[in-house]
This record gives structure tokens, C-alpha cells and sequence, in this order.
């Protein structure tokens, strides 16, 4: 269980946070991101935010296989970093974690 507690908890702290902000915005995800990318001091926070996601995309994506899963499998996490960034990683380590534990007998397996 220890694999799964530390991203499970962020995935719900910033999951629920996420939720809570989309609900009280006054605009759209799309008008948001744009108005993000029209000055270049928050678009150069974007381009780092969505580096760091290519490269969580990656390594998802090279983990899937050394797991010999099918890529497929791991499009779902991928859309989602898509659009979501930290949310897709965070639920693909927790999905992770629980397999290795089910897989395991219980025992778990740190990540």
C-alpha cells in the first residue's frame, strides 16, 4: 500500500482542487489556456508544464511496455495528461500501484 498512499492522496488533493476551481471559473479551459499563452511570461510556464508532462508521457509510456502492457492501455492516462497534466501521471502511478499489489498477493511492490 505504500506505492499507492503518497500518489493517492495528490490525486485526490489535486484532483478535488481542480474540480472545485472548474466549477467557480468564469470562463472555459480553452479561453483559460489561451489567455495563459498570450503573455509570455505564463507561457513560458505552459511550455515547462506540458515538457514535464511529455516527458511523464514517456517515461508512462516506456513503463506500460516494460510491464509488457499494450500501448493502448496507456492512452487513457496519456489523454488526460493531455488535458489535465499532473492528473494523468498520479492516476496511472496509483492504477499502477494497486496492480502491483494485487499481483503480489497484497504484499504490495514500491514503485
Amino acid at each position: 500500500m505504500k506505492s499507492v498512499a503518497l500518489p493517492l492522496i495528490a490525486l485526490i488533493a489535486f484532483a478535488g482542487y481542480t474540480v472545485s476551481v472548474m466549477l467557480q471559473a468564469e470562463q472555459s479551459l480553452i479561453d483559460f489556456g489561451i489567455s495563459l499563452m498570450s503573455r509570455p511570461d505564463t507561457a513560458q510556464v505552459v511550455i515547462d508544464l506540458y515538457l514535464l508532462a511529455t516527458l511523464a508521457g514517456i517515461w508512462m509510456y516506456r513503463d506500460a511496455r516494460k510491464r509488457e502492457q499494450s500501448v493502448v492501455s496507456v492512452l487513457p492516462y496519456l489523454l488526460i495528461t493531455a488535458v489535465f497534466v499532473s492528473v494523468g501521471p498520479l492516476l496511472y502511478l496509483v492504477v499502477r500501484g494497486l496492480k502491483d499489489r494485487k499481483n503480489c498477493g497484497g504484499a504490495g511492490q514500491q514503485a
